[in-house]
């Protein structure tokens, strides 16, 4: 494995945490499957992980809150708190250069928070008409894609306040959205398993960026939950109640492969490796795992959580 392997020289390390229902942050080395550090997460469950750009810090987000702890030291506790919002928060992620934070929620909003700033407080507010389950921030990092439980798709662009929304299938609720790192391709799948494809542009007469249908995939007979495409662009993964995750090649979207194991139940997210070629994926049969995207083979079982794992955080890029 060329960059799970193991971990990385300096400052550099392979950050692979796994969190869910047991109310714990589990920190594993990838390369060995053992859990090196247990965050205790008393609060709530965790809905979803993501790490600061800088790798510091990893954000937590549960309901009605997110906390975010130390990456590099042993600190039990959350180092920063964010409060006072109401419900699940669903959704989190952050400005490349750190400067602020996005969150999504069942508040049926979308958040910006100053992360420069040590008020803690919502800079700005983008409210829809349903619970919201995923944001996701287009590379240009001005713009906000949000999918809600009605099934709109809304685009916020943040310099102009400008808005404007899509229904890709009526009564079907968008569960995630993912912008390919080219830019050219957005994805998202639905409650009922089907996976939408459009290419994206922009031009210097649009006010935001414009979605070209391109393709529906029948990805699932099941709940979607999932859709992320690989650093390098050429594929997409899809993850199901179905248990299983498939593989999709972006040249045409036809199957690649299907990765599954018959102990793994709903597949609740998934990332890429930095080179693309592994994925980790984590499950309600309380296991995260890493595969080989190519032998579609399980390399590692990460086992130790209690409950479901519905969330994971992974890094193993250098300087990226």
């Amino acid at each position: 494995m060329p960059t799970v392997g193991g971990n990385t020289t300096g400052n550099e390390p392979v950050i692979l945490a796994t969190a869910g229902y047991d109310h714990t942050i589990r920190f594993w080395q990838a390369h060995s499957g053992i859990c090196h550090r247990t965050v205790q997460h008393p609060d709530s469950q965790v809905n979803c992980l993501q790490i600061t750009p800088d790798r510091q810090m990893i954000a937590a987000a549960g309901y009605q809150h997110i906390r975010m702890y130390d990456l590099n030291t042993n600190n039990p506790n959350p180092v920063v708190n964010y409060d006072g919002v109401s419900k699940n928060v669903t959704a989190v992620g952050f400005h490349e250069d750190g400067k602020w934070m996005f969150t999504g929620g069942e508040d049926s909003s979308a958040r910006i928070w100053d992360l420069r700033s040590r008020n803690l407080q919502c800079q700005r507010i983008f409210q829809v008409s349903a619970p919201v389950n995923c944001v996701c921030l287009h590379p240009n990092q001005g713009e906000l894609f949000v999918g809600d439980q009605s099934g709109a798709i809304h685009i916020w662009d943040l310099k102009t306040d400008h808005n404007e929304q899509l229904i890709p299938e009526p009564d079907s609720s968008i569960q995630h959205i993912s912008i390919d790192p080219d830019a050219t391709l957005l994805a998202a799948i639905n409650n009922k398993g089907n996976c939408y494809i459009w290419t994206l542009s922009r031009s210097h007469s649009e006010r935001i960026t414009q979605l070209h249908p391109k393709t529906k995939i029948p990805a699932h007979k099941k709940y979607g939950l999932k859709c992320k495409f690989s650093p390098d662009s050429t594929l997409l993964a899809t993850t199901s109640a179905d248990q299983t995750v498939q593989i999709w090649r972006t040249a045409d979207f036809s199957q690649k492969t299907s990765l599954s194991d018959s102990t793994q139940r709903w597949v609740w997210d998934c990332a890429f490796s930095g080179d693309s070629q592994y994925l980790v994926t984590a499950s309600s049969d309380n296991k995260a795992r890493l595969w080989s995207v190519d032998q579609g083979e399980i390399k590692r079982e990460y086992s130790g959580h209690q409950k479901a794992v519905t969330s994971l955080a992974f890094h193993d890029r250098m300087g990226s």
